[in-house]
């Protein structure tokens, strides 16, 4: 989301890196990305990516650069053409063309956007401002819920985690700016630096919406005492990983206990929810202190807060200075980027995550085949396989729970491309007037679409993920495992590749969502979706102690000086690396029985190129800023240790490679699951 800004010379020799980047990444496997100087059974990721590592840099609108961003790109390029077209085409109203060339366009209209600047939040801001006491102030909560804008809380549809099949309410934590509580709470001199940056970002955008500097400086420290008593109430991004510890379902009469002075009765008459008996409170700790929040704070601080998460809230939809000053502490600071990326490409990506069913129709005509869908059921099939032996093998599960850990492999559904089902857009209203509006407006249809499903049987043939979208996901309430059209591209999945490399790659990336379904918090589901512990109690003890193994390995990667990964964050996704590394390398061995044996290709044997590909896959830089970032918030590790992490356990990467004990790569622990 940044322009460029450079002068022409650097331009040019940074497209020149980026046109040499992807043509590497659309070749079966390139071996000049290599630091074959490197010793592989001392740190696997730099010999398979130590060149490209060293060659590569991260373009200016990017704090993060590696395989998936390239694929994302390539594929931003194929969104960009439909949405030219579509902006030029005179479609029927409510088309898919339509709704997506006219949003396209919307966003597209600079000199509109400027000349609206602010005008679209007077309307919020002077309800704000009518609001003459805590009733009142409850009231303007709901309807900014229910246009969009986030506040105090969370609010939403979807499905009862021990009854899969019903979708109920839930309310969760909410409220902050910053990425989570850890941002708020810890004491260390950078997270005290950026609270201070926090700051100074709220008295400028305070300015720029018209407060005088005092005014605005006393406002933005209004926001952060009330944002720290949310965050103290909050859990933290570890806490949340436990399933048990977010169900909390209860009466709405008991959920008015929790919060005495805030009608929960009222609140969903105003948001319109169906009536119901009960719903679910993720957080009742966080519930009990929002209420005394409500209460305690002085009015006109509450309207502070909710003028500036309005105001937040809405920056990327505004005139570029709010836009500018929001990407200074959200891109620059906080995550390294150094300018936003081309206002198309930022544009591309909001009609991707507003009208994504719409625009992902159009994408798989031309980037998806039903080949390729054919040829990923194919290796479903045989990962699904492998992982059944790997069960059954296994020496330290009893057969009771082997049982139903069978079940449950046996029951996983799988969504491949795009959705089978099209649940449309009839009903939603977008022109070009206004790019404001348009968001507005399809943020309610979206909200009341949600809240309307409360009641009804869950529809789990729905995608969380749009078809051009550069990922994959396990869902444990649906039991499924989600492969859009985006992320079935060169280098993941490639025709062109021998099929050590695709086995490493989307094989073993098709593993990782299986393996979902069984690490920590995926395997308290049973086979239907339901949050219901199927393990006997020793069989779980003894899987907890090989999953501390993998917290503890974890625990002692270093990314920077001082910054290590968080073990028990990351151990869903390194669970999911371990077990789809494993259950892949098991899948590839078994295509090859009955066969005569692969020549080498490139010098490696099919075992070793197995191995490259996993690594390849994984090839990333990152701003120091955003592996911070990353580190304090996101369950996944960081890239050199999503390589070295999962193989230095596996014996078999030790035989591909003739690494022996005392060697980095061949941990004098290894940890094994699945």
């Amino acid at each position: 989301m940044r322009s460029f800004t450079v002068r022409f010379v650097l331009s040019f020799c940074l497209l020149l890196s980026f046109v040499m980047a992807t043509l590497a990444q659309s070749k079966a496997f390139d071996t000049s990305r290599m630091d074959t100087s490197a010793d592989a059974c001392e740190d696997f990721f730099q010999y398979a990516n130590g060149n490209w590592v060293k060659n590569t840099q991260i373009p200016p609108a990017f704090s993060r650069w590696g395989t998936f961003n390239t694929l994302a790109d390539n594929n931003q390029n194929v969104l960009h053409d439909i949405l030219e077209n579509a902006a030029k085409t005179k479609a029927a109203k409510g088309s898919d063309l339509q709704l997506i060339g006219d949003l396209y366009s919307s966003c597209m209209d600079e000199a509109a956007i400027e000349k609206a600047d602010i005008s679209p939040l007077k309307p919020r801001f002077a309800e704000i401002d009518k609001i003459a006491n805590v009733k009142q102030l409850q009231t303007a909560i709901a309807n900014f819920h229910k246009a969009g804008a986030g506040m105090f809380f969370s609010f939403g549809a979807g499905a009862d985690a021990k009854n899969s099949n019903l979708t109920i309410a839930n309310a969760g934590q909410g409220g902050l700016s910053l990425p989570n509580k850890d941002y708020y709470t810890k004491d260390d001199a950078k997270s005290k630096e950026t609270r201070d940056k926090f700051v100074e970002y709220m008295t400028n955008m305070f300015k720029l919406a018209g407060d005088d500097a005092d005014k605005a400086a006393a406002n933005a420290q209004t926001v952060m005492k009330i944002q720290m008593r949310l965050a103290n109430a909050s859990k933290a991004p570890v806490e949340l990983r436990d399933p048990d510890k977010r169900y909390n379902k209860m009466t709405v009469e008991d959920a008015q206990k929790l919060t005495p002075n805030f009608s929960w009765t009222d609140y969903m008459k105003t948001r319109g929810v169906p009536p119901i008996k009960d719903f679910n409170i993720g957080q009742p700790d966080f519930f009990k202190e929002l209420d005394k929040i409500l209460t305690e704070t002085n009015l006109n601080d509450l309207k502070t807060y909710m003028r500036w998460m309005i105001l937040n809230g809405s920056a990327s939809r505004l005139s570029k200075r709010f836009g500018d000053e929001n990407f200074n502490f959200f891109g620059k600071y906080l995550s390294g980027t150094k300018e936003q990326q081309p206002r198309w490409k930022r544009c591309a990506q909001t009609v991707d995550g507003t009208l994504g069913e719409a625009l992902g129709q159009e994408y798989i005509k031309k980037a998806f085949t039903a080949e390729a869908k054919k040829r990923m059921n194919e290796m479903i099939d045989n990962l699904v396989a492998a992982f059944k032996v790997r069960i059954n093998g296994l020496e330290w599960m009893s057969d009771e729970t082997k049982k139903q850990a069978l079940i449950k492999l046996a029951a996983i559904k799988r969504k491949i491309g795009s959705p089978d089902v099209l649940r449309g857009y009839k009903g939603l209203v977008i022109d070009r007037k206004s790019y404001f509006d348009n968001g507005q407006r399809a943020a309610q249809f979206q909200i009341n679409r949600n809240l309307q499903d409360i009641n009804k049987p869950v529809d789990k043939t729905r995608m969380g993920m749009t078809p051009p979208t550069v990922n994959a996901s396990y869902s444990p309430s649906f039991n499924d495992i989600t492969f859009p059209a985006g992320i079935l591209q060169p280098p993941f999945f490639n025709f062109a590749a021998d099929d050590a490399i695709n086995y490493g790659a989307i094989v073993a990336v098709i593993g990782h969502e299986v393996s979902h379904g069984f690490d920590d918090s995926g395997s308290r589901y049973d086979a239907d979706g339901n949050l219901k512990m199927w393990w006997t109690p020793e069989d779980r003890k003894k899987f907890e102690e090989r999953a501390n193994c993998v917290v503890e390995q974890f625990n002692g990667y270093e990314v920077q000086p001082g910054l290590h990964i968080n073990g028990k964050l990351t151990l869903g996704e390194n669970i999911g690396d371990l077990g789809g590394l494993t259950a892949a390398y098991t899948a590839f061995k078994k295509s090859m029985e009955g066969k005569p044996r692969p020549a080498n290709i490139d010098g490696f044997t099919p075992e070793q190129r197995f191995f490259l590909g996993w690594a390849q896959v994984w090839a990333a830089k990152s701003t120091p800023e955003a592996e911070r970032q990353q580190v304090l918030g996101d369950p996944h590790s960081h890239q050199r240790y999503r390589v070295n992490g999962p193989m230095s356990n596996l014996p078999q990467f030790a035989e591909a490679w003739g690494c022996k004990v005392g060697q980095k790569m061949v941990s004098p622990k290894p940890c094994q699951i699945w």
